[in-house]
């Protein structure tokens, strides 16, 4: 086929698709060439991609919130055998798959909420959590599901954070009328966002840096890197005394 036939073809597919929120280069072709966070999120992985391993051959990893499919079709290019991505949005992974077939790579996508995590019924070396965390309802039971169900070894989280990046020492106990911490710019803050924010309704919570931290902490992954601003690269650890899913998973229902 010529090659400007085949480009327009691809373009056509990919505009059919709906708008896309991963830029994603497809031989030529971007998915969203207008992004307003720029070559997102490529230009993102740019600044952390030297903390994931270079060689992932054997391992199998989860991409939770997939969206697009950039991050799955990035660990299968570094030889992962086993990819699956999840999401709860069926325009994304229709997006997801098209752009794993218009790369050439193997992958499996799965309509899937986080809250579900129990039902997949295997752990993966890699479990990835990318701008996830600030569009749930329940930001820690999810932690706390992916400690319990699916994470073997590696998470890699990233939210959006704001407020400031100071933190503040962390104490194994307060007094109850030890209020001064609370109006410490580095204690950890989850601001709630009632209505919206950046125009999505989707846009539940928000951490400063100390509260992502703390959070990871508290759902037992020690955080062993720091690449970039909103990224954490962590391991899984035993989680601490009293953490842990309230509610158990559900059943597969038909």
């Amino acid at each position: 086929m010529n090659t400007r036939i085949e480009a327009e073809a691809l373009r056509r597919r990919a505009a059919a698709l709906g708008n896309w929120f991963h830029n994603i280069d497809l031989g030529g072709v971007s998915t969203a060439p207008d992004h307003f966070l720029g070559d997102y999120p490529s230009v993102k992985w740019r600044r952390f991609a030297h903390a994931v391993p270079q060689d992932l051959s054997g391992r199998s990893v989860l991409d939770i919130g997939c969206n697009g499919g950039f991050y799955a079709i990035e660990m299968k290019r570094r030889g992962a055998a086993r990819v699956l991505g999840i999401d709860s949005d069926q325009d994304y992974l229709a997006q997801a798959r098209f752009a794993a077939e218009a790369t050439g790579q193997d992958i499996e996508f799965r309509a899937m909420s986080v809250y579900d995590l129990g039902t997949i019924g295997e752990r993966f070396d890699i479990v990835l959590f990318m701008g996830v965390l600030y569009h749930l309802r329940h930001p820690l039971l999810a932690l706390d599901l992916i400690h319990e169900h699916v994470a073997e070894d590696m998470l890699i989280f990233q939210s959006m954070q704001r407020g400031k990046p100071q933190i503040a020492p962390v104490r194994e106990n307060f007094d109850f009328w030890d209020t001064a911490p609370f109006d410490d710019a580095g204690w950890p803050k989850l601001h709630f966002i009632e209505h919206r924010y950046a125009q999505d309704e989707t846009n539940w919570w928000v951490p400063n840096r100390a509260c992502a931290e703390a959070m990871l902490r508290s759902a037992g992954f020690a955080i062993e890197a720091h690449p970039e601003e909103e990224v954490y690269v962590c391991r899984r650890v035993d989680a601490p005394q009293g953490a842990g899913a309230v509610y158990p998973a559900r059943e597969n229902r038909a």
